[in-house]
């Protein structure tokens, strides 16, 4: 039999999508499943984007070009100016979502053996696209103790080698809902300016900051403007994760045609979901700050009733739509499956993903769970309930006296 790649074998699995074989067969036996387990928001899409796609009257359906249509790219450039992101629409390649933008940055940034330097816990998915780049993370733990804070600056100094080539943020941060300051981000700065790396930052919960202070960019660093790759996607804030549509934005021109070959290679991003982003850009002031106010007041409630169960800890997320809490249990990836394949409490049950998936150390979160509130408050409640019954008789559980 042929050997499969050794890049394929490498590539670790979802923490959020593989338990979905066990979150099956939980359903096939007539349970409801509570899914806290990945950021589908279940918000209606804005009016706007369906009517386009239920006005178009196109007899073809051609492709696109390979960095998007114009005119959306003109009112993407023009939504950053509304967060003083000053850029142009020549700086915007549109991308088949932020996966993709995050791939493409990763290959035309990054050679094999090139390493990145990420606080972690991490969006699992960009450990997989630096290792189809045939690159290195090298990760720097936050903790939950800290409220998972970024790490001092030291410790990413610490990591440069020869080899580095950019750090990569996600800001405000999946999975734990952290929020960086203004000064994290000076000290970032401050690195990224002084060794000459690449500022790899994902952007795309921009929209739901919830301290007051101000929403930073990594576009609003003075002196690195050639190092930001900025990496969006309208998935989240327009819940339309299925229309596949996400940018690239940088002002590095020789990164942007690199970019561009890739984007060529791949043909165009989707048409459609063109067509219904752009349309849903014109939603209202009103659609937006009710999303807003509807995530804020589920986080509240998620936090609050996760606090009150016995030997559970959530610190407060301040922003994105996710927390990381830790759990009174031996092993997080043991629990998760157990709630899918032995546990059930009046007819449900709930899907958590593990978070030792976030880490790329072993061993690292294996109390921790990522949990998204992207569920109904009446959904949230009752999957409070069944976590908390749960974690009552779980087997594995850790006596409350021994993580005091």
């Amino acid at each position: 039999m042929p050997q499969i790649s050794r890049r394929g074998e490498s590539m670790p699995q979802s923490p959020i999508r593989k338990l979905v074989p066990l979150a099956d067969q939980a359903k096939a036996r007539g349970l409801k499943v509570y899914h806290l387990n990945i950021g589908q928001p279940d918000i209606p899409t804005p009016h706007e984007g369906l009517e386009a796609l239920h006005r178009l009257h196109r007899t073809v359906l051609e492709y696109s070009p390979s960095d998007g249509i114009r005119s959306l790219k003109d009112k993407l450039a023009a939504y950053y100016r509304r967060f003083a992101i000053d850029v142009s629409a020549d700086d915007i390649i549109v991308t088949t979502g932020g996966s993709e933008a995050v791939n493409f940055a990763f290959m035309s940034c990054l050679d094999p053996g090139d390493e990145i330097i990420v606080p972690e816990p991490a969006y699992a998915n960009y450990t997989a696209f630096a290792i189809a780049a045939g690159a290195v993370v090298r990760p720097v733990v936050s903790t939950i103790d800290e409220g998972f804070a970024l790490p001092p600056i030291e410790r990413f100094e610490q990591l440069i080698t020869p080899r580095t080539k950019g750090i990569l943020i996600c800001n405000p941060n999946n999975p734990t809902g952290y929020l960086y300051s203004r000064a994290e981000m000076n000290r970032l700065r401050d690195l990224v300016k002084q060794y000459d790396l690449f500022l790899f930052s994902d952007e795309v919960y921009r929209e739901f900051c919830y301290t007051g202070a101000p929403y930073v960019s990594a576009f609003h660093l003075e002196s690195i403007e050639n190092n930001v790759i900025l990496i969006d996607s309208v998935s989240k804030r327009y819940s339309e994760c299925g229309i596949r549509i996400g940018a690239l934005v940088t002002k590095n021109e020789e990164v942007r045609q690199n970019v561009m070959k890739f984007c060529q290679a791949r043909l165009s991003p989707p048409l459609l979901g063109q067509i219904v982003a752009e349309a849903s850009m014109d939603a209202s002031d009103e659609y937006m700050r009710s999303v807003y106010n509807e995530y804020l007041e589920r986080r509240n409630y998620l936090i609050n009733g996760l606090n009150r169960i016995p030997g559970v800890y959530s610190p407060v997320p301040m922003g994105a739509f996710y927390t990381v809490a830790s759990l009174p249990v031996d092993d997080a990836d043991r629990f998760c499956a157990w709630l899918l394949s032995d546990f059930e409490y009046e007819g449900a049950t709930v899907m958590l993903a593990p978070a030792s998936g976030f880490y790329t150390l072993p061993d690292v979160g294996r109390n921790e769970v990522r949990m998204a509130y992207v569920l109904e408050k009446h959904e949230l409640k009752h999957a409070l309930e069944v976590l908390e019954q749960a974690l009552r008789v779980y087997p594995g559980r850790v006596k409350q006296e021994s993580i005091d």
